[in-house]
C-alpha cells in the first residue's frame, strides 16, 4: 500500500535514471532531444493521474509520514505541468548550456520529485528530506552554466543561503520534537492544547517557519531571490519561481493547517505582518530595477506577500485562493519567462525588449499580457486571483480589523506593481528595438507552450468556476471553515 501511494514520484525518479542511462549511448549533437522523451514520460504520468480512484478519502502510507489527498493532487499535478515547461525552455535554452544538457533534464526530475514529496508530507522529518532534495538539485542547477560567473554567484548565494534555513527548520524540528515527542502531523495536531503551553515548542515553530519563508522568499528571508534569478539560467529561474515557490506553499498549508491549526489561529497577527511587510518590500524594491529577470525576483517576493492572505485568512476560502492564484501565476510566470529566453539570450536588460512588437508582434502581446496579468488587471487570471485572496482577507474583516489594513496595504502594492509592469509594456512598444537586434527564431514546442500560457491567463481570468470547484475540494482535506 504504501509503495503504491509514492508510485508517481518513483516513476519520475526512475525517468530521471533512464535519461541519465541513455545519455552514455547518445551522440553530443543529439542529446537535446533527450528532452523529448522527459517530456512524454511526464505527460504519461500526468495523464495517469486523472484516472479515477475508489477510494477518495485520504490515504497513509511509511508509519503516517506520507499522505494521499486532493490537495497532494492537487500540487502533483501542479508540479507535473510547470516541470513539462521548463523542460520545453531547457531544450530551446540547450545551445547556452556549454555540457551537460541530460544531467540538466535529470537534475529538473530530482527537484520535481523532491516538490511531489513535499505536496503529501505529514511528517516534519519527511517534510525536511524533501525541502532538502529541492534544495540539493537547484544548487547545481543555479550554477549550471559554469562558464558564466553570474551564474556561479547565483549559486553560491543560493547555497549558502538555503544552508542557513535549513538550519533554522531543523533546530525548529528539533525543538518541536522534544517539546512533543513526535514529528507527525496528525498526533502534533493532537497533542496541540498542550503544546501551546511549552515556550520551547513555541519558538520550535518560529524557526520552522522562518525556514519556510526562505522557501517562498518570503519576509525576512526574501533576500536571495533577486540575486538568484537574475544570475541563474533562465529556465531555472522560471522553476525557482513557479515550482519551488509553490512548494513551499503547499508544505505551509500543510503545517499550519493540519499540524498545528490552534497556532495558526493565535498568528494570524503574526502572518498579516509578514505578508504586508513582503508586499511592500517586492514592490518597492522592484521599482528601479532595469533586469527583467531581478524585476521578476522581486516581483516573486511581492506575490509571496499576495498569497500570504490567503494563508492569514485561515479559512477555506483563503486556501481555495491560493492554490488558485497559484494557477494563474503559472500560466503568467511561463509566458514571462518563454520571451525572456527567446530575447535575452545575451542580456535581459528591459531595453533588449524595446520595439519588440516590432521584432514580433506575438512574442511582445504575449509578455505584455503576461504583466497585465501578474499587475492584476481584468479579464486575465491574475485579477481574479487577487481578487479571491482580497476577499478572503475582507471577510475576515469584519471580525478583525487588522485585515482590512492588510487588504489596503494589499492594494497600494498593486497600485505601485502598476509602475514596473506597465514599464516592460512602453518598453516593448514605446521604445525602439537595439540596433544589433537579430531575428528572432524559436522551436514549435515553445510556440504551443506560449499559445497555452495565454489561453490559461485568459481562461482563468474569465472563466473561473470549474478550476475554482477543484481548488476548494483540494483544500477540503485542511479541515478549515468556510
Amino acid at each position: 500500500m504504501s509503495l503504491s501511494l509514492i508510485a508517481p514520484e518513483t516513476a519520475v525518479i526512475g525517468l530521471a535514471l533512464l535519461i541519465l542511462l541513455i545519455d552514455l549511448w547518445t551522440p553530443a549533437p543529439a542529446r537535446a532531444k533527450l528532452g523529448y522523451l522527459a517530456i512524454a514520460g511526464l505527460l504519461v504520468i500526468l495523464g495517469l493521474s486523472f484516472v479515477p480512484s475508489v477510494d477518495s478519502a485520504p490515504l497513509f502510507g511509511f508509519s503516517g509520514m506520507f499522505c494521499a489527498d486532493g490537495l497532494a493532487l492537487f500540487f502533483k499535478r501542479f508540479f507535473l505541468v510547470a516541470t513539462i515547461g521548463v523542460l520545453v525552455m531547457a531544450m530551446d535554452f540547450s545551445g547556452q548550456i556549454a555540457m551537460g544538457i541530460a544531467e540538466f533534464y535529470a537534475l529538473s526530475l530530482i527537484a520535481l520529485a523532491g516538490m511531489m514529496f513535499a505536496a503529501g508530507v505529514n511528517d516534519l522529518v519527511l517534510a525536511f528530506v524533501a525541502l532538502e532534495l529541492i534544495s540539493v538539485t537547484f544548487y547545481v542547477l543555479v550554477s549550471f552554466q559554469r562558464a558564466r560567473l553570474p551564474s556561479l554567484e547565483a549559486g553560491v548565494k543560493y547555497l549558502i543561503l538555503s544552508a542557513l534555513s535549513a538550519a533554522f527548520l531543523i533546530f525548529g524540528i528539533a525543538l518541536v520534537f522534544g517539546s512533543a515527542g513526535t514529528t507527525n502531523f496528525g498526533e502534533l495536531n493532537r497533542l496541540s492544547h498542550e503544546l501551546i503551553l511549552n515556550k520551547a515548542f513555541w519558538l520550535g515553530l518560529l524557526l520552522i517557519l522562518i525556514g519556510l519563508a526562505y522557501k517562498i522568499a518570503a519576509f525576512p528571508m526574501q533576500i536571495w531571490a533577486p540575486d538568484v534569478y537574475q544570475g541563474a539560467p533562465t529556465p531555472v529561474t522560471a522553476f525557482l519561481a513557479i515550482g519551488s515557490k509553490a512548494a513551499g506553499f503547499a508544505l505551509l498549508l500543510r503545517i499550519l493547517f493540519i499540524a498545528f491549526p490552534l497556532v495558526a489561529a493565535r498568528w494570524n497577527h503574526l502572518l498579516i505582518v509578514t505578508a504586508a511587510i513582503t508586499i511592500l518590500y517586492g514592490n518597492l524594491c522592484a521599482i528601479p530595477q532595469r533586469s527583467l529577470k531581478r524585476l521578476m525576483g522581486y516581483s516573486s517576493i511581492s506575490n509571496a506577500g499576495y498569497l500570504l492572505l490567503g494563508i492569514a485568512a485561515v479559512t477555506k476560502a483563503g486556501s481555495a485562493a491560493v492554490l488558485y492564484y497559484l494557477g494563474g501565476y503559472l500560466a503568467s510566470l511561463a509566458a514571462v519567462f518563454i520571451v525572456i529566453c527567446v530575447v535575452g539570450r545575451e542580456s535581459d536588460d528591459i531595453s533588449e525588449f524595446g520595439g519588440l512588437h516590432q521584432r514580433s508582434p506575438a512574442l511582445g502581446a504575449c509578455l505584455a499580457l503576461a504583466m497585465v496579468s501578474l499587475a492584476g488587471i481584468p479579464p486575465l487570471a491574475g485579477f481574479l486571483g487577487k481578487f479571491l485572496l482580497l476577499r478572503a482577507v475582507v471577510e475576515q474583516g469584519f471580525s478583525n480589523p487588522a485585515y482590512f489594513w492588510l487588504a489596503g496595504i494589499a492594494i497600494i502594492g498593486v497600485v505601485i506593481s502598476l509602475y514596473y509592469y506597465f514599464g516592460v509594456i512602453r518598453a516593448i512598444y514605446w521604445q525602439s528595438a537595439p540596433a544589433n537586434a537579430e531575428p528572432l527564431r524559436f522551436s514549435r514546442p515553445m510556440k504551443a507552450l506560449l499559445a497555452l500560457s495565454v489561453a490559461g491567463m485568459i481562461y482563468l481570468g474569465t472563466y473561473p468556476g470549474a478550476f475554482y470547484d477543484l481548488t476548494l475540494s483540494a483544500v477540503q482535506s485542511l479541515g478549515l471553515k468556510s
